[in-house]
């Protein structure tokens, strides 16, 4: 596993640092490898550039999200695919885009629960989605499924207005039998989206979620939910709240889901109400920046270097320098919060925002099974003595995420090609060593 984000200071990190004396007098535990589980709906998101006479013919509401069925999809990508008119094809969908950048950044395993077609013709979406997963994606757990998996239509007019038409497919027929309770409860976390609780009837995502969650915290093994729309938990901002306590170790949310669920547009606000369900929340702010905001032991407390932030609660940055802990493993629970400005004020020029937060939260993930990897194979380490939910401290996940979401938005794909490099390339290397 690579080591997350870049330090200026000394690590033992990766394990292979160890005193050679030391090492020869002490018994070495079988290599650990850490990984992190997902449940994803799979789907391929088709990116063409339309005329309006195509809208009209398809009965798709120029500007609108559109659902529509498995033969006018057929129908739609086959004409698009002839008349040459498709510009991109991305490999999609919320969990799959975090499961592949964690293994890109971690440059280790990590495995994705859901459909595939059983039958795939070279060039088809399903092929198109294999392609642009990674390598170190685990993909031998995937259900087969006779039939598409879903497929997300971005229609773009010559005024650039974005129409979207969406078929489902079989991407929401996965079952709880193909939920595996040793790989469950053998990884360091289980990521989920919310849309994966809203399955249609006759569908089984949300019992095969359920099944998943119910592995999970029978190993103790954190839970990590990311919100996806805004719209989804303003139906029933109660029914999340709920199922987040319940369920619910880590949660991941953009301001505008954050005040979906809390009712404060606050960020800050909305963090500090979060945390009376969960244990660790990442909320991306968009040009503001991101947060993170958690739990420490009030004796392990570590201030900041940085300068003190104002807020609506005041000098919130504080102790920004602590490491996140499950609030159950405190004895004195803390709240703890952290931000970081845009990297570098953003991107000159930002070509895609979709898939930024997903960038983030990966970044966090591959902090969160650093811990697990480092805790098995150096458990004599100081940094063990209390149990810590991550390597790195509140701030320093901030300065990783926030250098993730920019490499997304600095491209065209929601899915990382290549890790971060060893050495920037520009003036802000000094933004690791801050």
């Amino acid at each position: 596993m690579k080591f997350p984000g870049q330090r200026k200071s000394k690590h033992y990190f990766p394990v292979k640092t160890r005193d050679l004396l030391l090492a020869q007098l002490t018994q070495q535990p079988e290599p650990f490898s850490a990984y992190i589980t997902g449940i994803d709906q799979t789907l391929v998101d088709i990116e063409a550039k339309v005329e309006d006479a195509l809208l009209e013919r398809y009965q798709l509401p120029k500007g609108n999200s559109t659902l529509i069925n498995d033969e006018q999809a057929h129908q739609l990508y086959q004409e698009l695919r002839t008349k040459q008119m498709i510009s991109d094809e991305f490999a999609g969908g919320t969990i799959g885009n975090t499961v592949h950048n964690y293994s890109i950044l971690a440059d280790d395993r990590s495995v994705l629960f859901g459909v595939m077609s059983q039958n795939i013709e070279v060039g088809s979406y399903a092929y198109r989605y294999l392609c642009h997963t990674s390598s170190k994606v685990d993909l031998n757990y995937l259900q087969p499924v006779d039939g598409p998996i879903g497929r997300c239509f971005t229609l773009i007019s010559e005024c650039g207005e974005r129409t979207f038409a969406i078929s489902k497919g079989s991407m929401d027929k996965l079952t709880p039998e193909f939920i595996h309770c040793d790989v469950i409860q053998g990884a360091s976390a289980l990521v989920l989206t919310a849309y994966l609780m809203r399955a249609s009837e006759g569908d089984g995502i949300t019992d095969a979620a359920m099944k998943a969650i119910e592995y999970a915290k029978a190993a103790d093994v954190p839970v990590v939910l990311t919100l996806g729309t805004r719209f989804l938990i303003a139906e029933d901002p109660k029914w999340w709240q709920d199922f987040i306590s319940e369920h619910v170790t880590i949660l991941a949310m953009n301001e505008d889901e954050a005040e979906a669920l809390t009712g404060f547009s606050d960020p800050l606000l909305a963090c500090e109400s979060a945390l009376d369900w969960c244990d660790m929340i990442l909320l991306t702010a968009g040009p503001i920046g991101l947060y993170t905001a958690g739990y420490t032991e009030e004796s392990q407390k570590r201030e900041t270097q940085h300068t003190l932030l104002p807020g609506a609660i005041p000098e919130f940055n504080r102790y920004e320098f602590s490491r996140p802990m499950m609030k159950a493993d405190c004895v004195t629970p803390l709240k703890v919060y952290a931000h970081i400005s845009p990297y570098m004020g953003g991107p000159e020029r930002i070509r895609n925002t979709n898939g930024a937060g997903d960038g983030a939260l990966s970044a966090l993930l591959h902090d969160l099974s650093a811990n697990d990897f480092h805790k098995t194979n150096v458990p004599g380490s100081s940094k063990h003595k209390r149990e810590g939910l991550c390597y790195s401290s509140f701030s320093q996940i901030c300065k990783y995420a926030n250098r993730v979401a920019y490499e997304v938005l600095a491209q065209h794909s929601p899915r990382l090609s290549r890790g971060l490099p060893e050495r920037e390339d520009s003036l802000e290397e000094s933004y690791w060593g801050r």
